[in-house]
């Protein structure tokens, strides 16, 4: 059961980051940095994947993204610049080992009986991976949608991921 529910897990949630990674690897640079935000949209989305993923430091005080980025998302407005395709791509390959490092550490009860406690949550490790999942996809949707909107075009739907746990 630990290790079939964590290959589960490991899928899913995995399928949901290779779409992103898709959308934003896709994206042409005219559409980037336009009104529709597109890299702000990706941006948002991986500090949070980083930040739900944080079991052991979920407090808003005691997290920090990896450089060049800052807290702005937890309520300072927009970051100071626009972030690159290489910098978010960087940070979506982070984001994907710290699920990977998270889903190999801890056991099956453990994903049940630990807890994310925030400001503003108090869920168990497993549903806030998969509210994490959940935000990842609709996302990548959206960004999608922008890809369809701009070059009438987007990355196809990922099943499961094909990298192992």
């Amino acid at each position: 059961m630990d290790s079939s529910l964590k290959t589960v897990l490991w899928q899913q949630f995995g399928a949901a980051i290779d779409m992103l990674e898709n959308a934003l690897a896709f994206c042409p640079d005219e559409l980037w940095d336009t009104d529709a935000h597109f890299w702000y949209t990706g941006y948002h989305t991986l500090f949070f994947l980083d930040y739900y993923l944080s079991d052991e430091t979920p407090m808003e005080k005691d997290f920090l993204p990896p450089a060049p980025f800052t807290l702005s998302e937890f309520g300072t407005g927009m970051p100071e610049r626009v972030y690159d395709k290489t910098e978010l791509l960087t940070y979506l390959g982070f984001g994907r080992e710290k699920l990977r490092d998270l889903l190999t550490r801890l056991t099956a009860e453990e994903l049940l009986t630990k807890r994310f406690v925030s400001e503003y949550k108090d869920y168990s490790i497993l549903e806030i991976l998969i509210y994490n999942m959940r935000h990842v996809q609709h996302h990548a949707a959206q960004l999608n949608l922008l890809l369809r909107q701009g070059v009438k075009d987007a990355p196809d739907w990922v099943s499961r991921t094909k990298m192992d746990l």
